[in-house]
């Protein structure tokens, strides 16, 4: 890598020569001096390139990280029409269709779930907010718009995201995937500006809030059709939405929603000996007490977003608590081959992982403690070393050893969010 680019190199010789000129015509009667200085001008020259050198920031190996794995997602993952993509690489032999609403015949050739093709979405987008570059906003008008568009189900109000291909018939629809693209639209248009990405995240809001309803006092279900429980993940990204959508609109009706399910969550599946979320609470009222990262990650988020809202201290307090309390039950002491001993996420999915990234950084833009942020990167790091295969491709276990025969496109996806997250940084 050049010290300097050849752009960088030009600005600053210009402003050597500006330099220069005024100094000759602010002591052009002092000649002796004037050649003194003038013979000294070339080092100094030499101290602010080398300095500008070191200011430039250098080649940036999570955002080549991330651009690396998406380049491989689109080499193996591409399912070859439609804008669409295969689920796992390589495929599966016999691979079905288990989400669709009783029925699991599929004609054509297998392709992915909803889910995973909306964490490609989150990935790229990931990587257009922290460069800016319009390449990847191309990408996401050109190729992942199209192919979500095949899920779409416009024939039940409200209109809303289904978990496959509408071609297939119908499916199931899940509150919890149209969240996370609502999510996505929705940051796009804070990015953009344009008013489509704002009218999609809103269209869905109404398919989102849809799912609340007064059974266990509130509670957004995870399933249109199975509505057997209120989860953490559909209900703790609703408020995150709901909070953006107010941040984006000011409309005070999203804050009110993001504040009083963000309050229900709270009240009804955290658990109040360590801050951390249980996945769900059934309409019987026996509470599912697995963790998992993302569940509390977006209510990490949430209470960040509404300290930066409100500035209620409170909101931090919650938000600090829940991050110390959660990178120590997600990770355990680790020695890499190098030897070097760090915290290593348990094997509890990289997608979930990249969602929990998402509330550290909402929390890191507050505090700018990068204590957490630090064990994401040394995480980062030892995957990229040690757990890529020789297609360029991860598997769910981020300590390296057990591997994953299929690769699924979501653990692939995920990891683009998160290097482009980390080299935003």
């Amino acid at each position: 890598m050049e010290i300097v680019g050849k752009k960088l190199f030009k600005k600053l010789y210009r402003i050597y020569n500006h330099i220069y000129t005024l100094t000759i015509k602010a002591v052009k009667h002092r000649v002796d001096s004037m050649e003194r200085f003038r013979k000294t001008l070339p080092f100094l020259f030499l101290v602010i390139v080398l300095f500008a050198g070191f200011r430039v920031k250098p080649e940036n190996g999570e955002l080549e990280h991330a651009k690396s794995t998406l380049d491989r997602i689109f080499k193996f993952y591409n399912a070859g029409h439609d804008n669409l993509f295969n689920e796992n690489y390589p495929s599966k032999p016999g691979d079905k269709v288990s989400y669709l609403a009783g029925n699991d015949t599929v004609t054509g050739t297998r392709v992915a779930y909803l889910w995973p093709t909306s964490g490609v979405l989150s990935g790229v987008n990931t990587l257009y907010k922290v460069t800016g570059n319009k390449k990847y906003l191309k990408i996401i008008n050109s190729h992942l718009l199209p192919g979500l568009d095949k899920y779409f189900d416009n024939n039940r109000d409200p209109s809303c995201f289904q978990s496959y291909i509408s071609s297939a018939g119908k499916a199931d629809r899940y509150y919890d995937d149209n969240i996370w693209l609502a999510i996505d639209f929705c940051d796009l248009y804070k990015l953009t500006g344009r008013q489509s990405y704002l009218e999609r995240s809103s269209g869905l809001w109404k398919f989102i809030i849809s799912g609340w309803d007064d059974k266990l006092g509130g509670g957004i279900y995870w399933c249109e059709q199975k509505k057997q429980s209120k989860n953490t993940c559909s209900n703790a990204p609703a408020s995150v939405l709901a909070l953006k959508l107010f941040s984006a609109t000011h409309d005070s009706t999203y804050f009110k929603w993001g504040l009083k399910i963000y309050n229900w969550t709270r009240e009804n599946l955290r658990d109040s000996t360590d801050y951390l979320y249980f996945d769900n609470i059934s309409l019987s009222g026996r509470i599912e007490k697995r963790k998992y990262t993302y569940n509390t990650g977006q209510m990490l988020q949430a209470s960040a977003l509404l300290y930066k809202l409100t500035e209620d201290k409170m909101y931090l307090n919650e938000a600090q608590n829940i991050a110390r309390s959660a990178m120590m039950y997600f990770t355990e002491d680790f020695t890499s081959p190098e030897g070097k001993k760090f915290r290593i996420f348990k094997n509890t999915g990289n997608w979930f992982n990249a969602v929990l990234l998402r509330g550290y950084t909402e929390l890191y833009n507050i505090d700018r403690n990068d204590r957490y942020i630090s064990i994401f990167r040394d995480n980062l790091d030892h995957l990229w070393n040690h757990v890529r295969d020789e297609n360029g491709l991860f598997s769910k276990d981020w300590k390296g050893i057990r591997k994953d025969q299929y690769k699924w496109l979501l653990d692939q996806a995920a990891l683009v969010e998160m290097w482009a997250e980390i080299g935003g940084e």
